[in-house]
């Protein structure tokens, strides 16, 4: 039986009278790729902010493991430590190479001696595809490039689990392939990942389970077979319906 990793119970967050999402329950088993759709404005991206602890959520629990990552007594930069995020912007440091930029969080928070943190992230940049743009800072690489170098940095901790915030909404459309193939590849390898996207070839090719969210509440979740050729609720039919149809317009017109 799958091992969960991520066990999320009555998350509720809110800002003000605004209520970004209430009771989610959510249970992401090792070695699933679980990717998150839905319109703009339902929680996706803050659901993934009070994973990694970047926001605190007002109510519930989070499970990393068998550890209560929630609880007040949870130390929230060794939490970090074993969750990788990728935002929709690279967040790389400017004046570091991509080599020095997946090195640092091995140096500074692992303490890893150079040597060995220099081994380390030329596996990881190897890992992307990105080896011979090692010494490359990130004003010389593409956009496509930048976010596989955020990426190779993230895996550089080993995380137990990757969170996706729309990592390719910042490409250009020729870019997007290059970081998505990546993410297959990290699928493939059996590395548990929480996506939250909008390309639905991905979902649909990739996915272990999609979860459809609005107006903070999980509508439906299934498999990608479940959910674009047999939904259970109009609602998630017709969001797949405009989606599909608005990129495939915007994959023609480029």
């Amino acid at each position: 039986m799958a091992k969960p990793i991520l066990t999320i119970k009555k998350l509720t967050k809110k800002y003000g009278e605004n209520v970004i999402f209430h009771d989610m329950d959510l249970v992401v088993n090792e070695g699933d790729t679980i990717v998150i759709i839905g319109p703009s404005g339902t929680g996706k991206s803050t659901l993934l902010r009070c994973i990694n602890l970047l926001t605190i959520a007002d109510e519930g629990q989070i499970w990393l493991d068998d550890i209560e990552i929630t609880a007040k007594s949870c130390d929230e930069d060794k939490v970090r430590q074993h969750i990788g995020m990728v935002f929709q912007n690279f967040l790389l440091f400017n004046h570091l190479t991509a080599l020095e930029n997946v090195m640092l969080g091995l140096t500074k928070v692992r303490h890893m001696k150079p040597d060995e943190a220099k081994h380390k992230a030329l596996l990881e940049l190897e890992r992307v595809g990105l080896l011979d743009r090692a010494d490359h800072y990130p004003g010389q690489l593409s956009g496509g490039q930048q976010q596989r170098v955020a990426i190779a940095r993230a895996l550089a901790m080993d995380p137990r689990i990757m969170l996706f915030d729309e990592p390719t909404s910042a490409l250009d459309p020729e870019l997007i392939g290059e970081v998505l193939e990546v993410m297959r590849k990290l699928a493939l390898e059996g590395m548990t990942m929480l996506v939250v996207t909008h390309e639905m070839g991905f979902a649909r090719e990739v996915a272990d389970r999609i979860v459809f969210l609005e107006k903070g509440s999980i509508v439906e979740e299934g498999s990608p077979e479940d959910l674009f050729y047999h939904p259970k609720h109009e609602r998630t039919r017709e969001f797949l319906w405009k989606i599909t149809e608005l990129y495939g317009k915007k994959e023609k017109e480029s």
